[in-house]
């Protein structure tokens, strides 16, 4: 499989643009799980998975120096680095592999009783543990790869694809659970994800040289990400008639509560005016002992 030799503006701009939604949209998801408090429908897995794959290392080659910017993450950063795929897509899931270990930890301890720092001190090390071994992949497989032998990074390439899917398998079994309904995960986060990959396909397919193996994973994560939608939106269609007869008994309901509230004021005793042991306007008291 052919390296990219030149990367087009267009490119470059698209990646961009998919690098930007990409670093930003799990911020949603984590404010939501730190105002609720919870992360009910949200898979701790999904989000290991995800830092553990969509985390590509930014190296530049300049002469004999490399420049690395690796907090975590593996596969995909060793096939974007090998394949030299345009500069945006292999700098942008970055900040998504710590945003991946926040939410990570918060799954651990909202949903799994962790404490705190115990949750914060195993993402940290995680993370760390990830750039380790994705710096010696780097520098073991770049050397082969220059030399000819491409069956090593192709093999990497697979690798992460199938971990992008598998990270996206988890909220399809909480949603059969629910039979069709999407919980705890935030469209904003979901619409944001989908565009920045929707983005970054468009730059690969933009490339010199297009790359088959990073076209089928954002293809991949697209698809997915489509199902959830329509899983979520064909629940809300088949359960239309249940929802409406809940929040009509719902709404009949406050609306007793609140005429029995009615009644029981205007049953108070009352004289001149005044309740039982309260002074009356003339200075007397009524319905208190002499």
């Amino acid at each position: 499989m052919a390296r990219q030799e030149s990367i087009p503006v267009a490119a470059n701009v698209l990646g961009t643009i998919g690098t930007i939604l990409l670093c930003v949209q799990l911020i949603p998801q984590i404010w939501m799980n730190y105002r609720s408090k919870k992360t009910e429908g949200l898979p701790a897995i999904m989000m290991f998975i995800w830092a553990t794959c969509r985390t590509p290392c930014h190296l530049q080659q300049l002469g004999a120096n490399l420049f690395f910017f690796n907090p975590a993450g593996v596969p995909f950063g060793v096939y974007a680095i090998g394949q030299n795929l345009n500069t945006p897509v292999q700098v942008q899931a970055q900040a998504f592999t710590a945003l991946s270990l926040v939410s990570w930890a918060q799954c651990l301890h909202y949903a799994h009783n962790w404490k705190i720092w115990t949750s914060t001190v195993l993402a940290i090390s995680t993370g760390v543990f990830y750039g380790g071994v994705e710096a010696v992949l780097i520098l073991t497989l770049r050397p082969i790869y220059d030399r000819g032998t491409e069956w090593p990074i192709i093999l990497i390439g697979v690798l992460a694809s199938v971990l992008f899917v598998a990270g996206l398998l988890p909220p399809y079994f909480e949603i059969w659970k629910r039979k069709g309904q999407v919980v705890g995960i935030d469209w904003m986060f979901l619409s944001i994800d989908w565009s920045g990959a929707f983005f970054s396909l468009m730059s690969i397919v933009a490339q010199t040289v297009l790359d088959p193996i990073g076209c089928a994973l954002y293809l991949a994560v697209l698809i997915l990400e489509v199902g959830i939608f329509v899983s979520h939106w064909i629940w809300l269609f088949r359960t239309r008639r249940q929802r409406r007869l809940e929040k009509e008994q719902l709404e009949k309901t406050d609306l007793e509560g609140a005429s029995g509230l009615s009644t029981d004021e205007n049953e108070l005793p009352s004289g001149s005016g005044s309740m039982p042991g309260m002074p009356s306007a003339d200075g007397g008291w009524h319905g208190g002992k002499e």
